[in-house]
């Protein structure tokens, strides 16, 4: 049965959830009096299309119909969900939701993206307060799975779990506070630092740059894996979370921070955060949670390196020193394949039999084809310019088993090519043993037309040296080789 949102508000939060129902095959209505919402939703639903389907490795369900309704009723009248994201004023909430239940079914969920009010002020004066609570989402809705569900005693136990296991069905991670609060508790947080922040910029401390730089470049990675409490508890070595609040516990009282009403430190909050720490995080230990720390981290990190964002892009600066220092240390030699490859294996790279999976081996071979086309001349601002080079036929000899943390080394041959023709051969060695081949046959072609052409003279003129020079060594074992069926026919 195919399930029936309506988006009540067609703003930035309106249009991502819009998306995020949607995309996981629910129909989705909206109604926004804003003659714009269309258009703007449009561009929201754009990046969600391009973005969300690559957060899995299944194919999301075909994508549910999408309708602009003229009437609230319209919108609400069948719909299963109905999320407001109207303003964030009382009383056109309090108008707002009070319309939505004089037209929509008794047991409708309705959830409210307030980011401030409590859900007993929403609650307030309506025609069925148990059927409102907060489902505040974070933005991008369509991308970040946090949703802060708050509820009141009016909310019955039953229709808490079927909220959540809704949100569960489209992506989501419901985040069930049953104590309300004003501004609920991630963005008391983000509060917290944004005012502190505020000082900063304004006493000339640090600019609006540096502070985010401070973020994204560390303890912003360290909070998206494993949060505030886990993140101190490793902090605090082998004696846990008691050693780290008795160690940086006095720090309270000092005036690091604008933000100075402080919880009193005392035995009886030591106690209680470091149960709750147990509770939360006491099936490892420190040195497993600092694997499980560090392995998160280098794989959001080089995550953000394929972006050449953030942190990513520090590391790809430092990636491109490195091999420039290498480079300079040993330089090329037209007599002998050339190095285009040196690098350990990551983490992130070896599959469920603990090795490195085949597809690794693609990408260490495009990466060492990538290296090559840099040496002849079709590097970044030759590519800028229009022309590249595209794989067009490969073939990959797995020899032997390549393990998380062992360094390989690919060295290359050019085999042929000109004109618009490039034909090299790749080994890839741990120590001094070779693990696998890759054959690689590519044709140069104009980025406009998408159609083959000549390369440029000059990186014509320096892979027909290579080819030259690489022509004079033996053919490498295993060149030309297929795959061929021993199957009766």
């Amino acid at each position: 049965m195919t399930h029936r949102a309506a988006i009540i508000g067609g703003g930035v939060i309106g249009g991502g959830w819009a998306a995020r129902f949607l995309l996981n095959g629910w129909d989705v209505q909206v109604f926004d009096p804003d003659p714009e919402a269309e258009r703007k939703i449009g561009q929201v639903l754009a990046n969600a299309r391009r973005s969300l389907p690559g957060l899995t490795d299944v194919a999301l369900p075909p994508e549910g119909r999408l309708q602009f309704c003229e009437t609230l009723q319209e919108a609400v009248e069948h719909a299963d969900w109905i999320q407001e994201s109207v303003p964030e004023r009382l009383d056109i909430k309090h108008e707002t939701l009070a319309d939505i239940q004089k037209m929509c079914r008794a047991d409708a969920v309705i959830g409210s993206s307030t980011s401030g009010f409590k859900p007993s002020q929403l609650q307030e004066g309506a025609a069925r307060p148990g059927q409102i609570m907060v489902c505040h989402p974070f933005n991008p809705v369509y991308l970040l799975p946090l949703v802060e569900v708050v509820t009141t005693p009016a909310n019955t136990a039953e229709s808490v779990e079927g909220v959540k296991t809704l949100l569960q069905e489209v992506g989501m991670y419901p985040l069930h506070l049953k104590k309300e609060i004003d501004a609920h508790v991630a963005d008391r947080f983000l509060e917290a630092v944004w005012r502190e922040a505020l000082w900063l910029v304004k006493d000339g401390i640090a600019t609006t740059a540096e502070i985010d730089d401070a973020i994204r470049y560390g303890f912003g990675i360290r909070w998206a894996q494993m949060g505030l409490f886990e993140t101190y508890r490793v902090a605090g070595g082998e004696a846990g979370m008691k050693h780290f609040m008795a160690q940086f516990g006095p720090a309270l009282k000092w005036p690091w921070t604008k933000l100075m009403d402080v919880p009193e430190f005392n035995d009886d909050l030591v106690d209680l955060i470091a149960g709750q720490s147990d509770a939360q995080s006491g099936a490892y230990t420190i040195q497993e949670l600092e694997q499980i720390r560090d392995g998160n981290l280098v794989a959001m990190m080089r995550a953000l390196k394929t972006q050449n964002w953030g942190v990513g892009a520090l590391l790809a600066q430092h990636e491109d020193r490195l091999r420039n220092a290498d480079a300079v240390s040993s330089p090329l030699d037209h007599t002998a394949p050339v190095v285009t490859g040196n690098r350990v294996v990551p983490l992130d790279w070896t599959d469920y039999n603990g090795h490195m999976n085949e597809a690794r081996y693609l990408q260490a071979f495009a990466d060492a084809t990538d290296r090559f086309m840099a040496i002849i001349g079709c590097d970044a601002d030759y590519i800028a310019a229009g022309h590249s080079y595209f794989t067009a036929e490969t073939h990959i000899r797995h020899l032997d088993e390549v393990n998380a943390g062992q360094i390989i080394r690919i060295e290359t041959t050019a085999l042929g090519g000109g004109g618009k023709k490039l034909h090299l051969w790749h080994e890839m060695y741990v120590g001094g043993k070779l693990i696998a081949t890759g054959e690689h046959f590519l044709l140069h072609v104009d980025l406009k037309t998408r159609k083959a052409a000549p390369a440029s003279s000059a990186v014509d003129k320096a892979l027909k040296k290579w080819i030259d020079a690489h022509g004079k060594r033996p053919l490498p074992e295993g060149v030309g080789r297929a795959i061929r069926s021993s199957a009766p026919r």
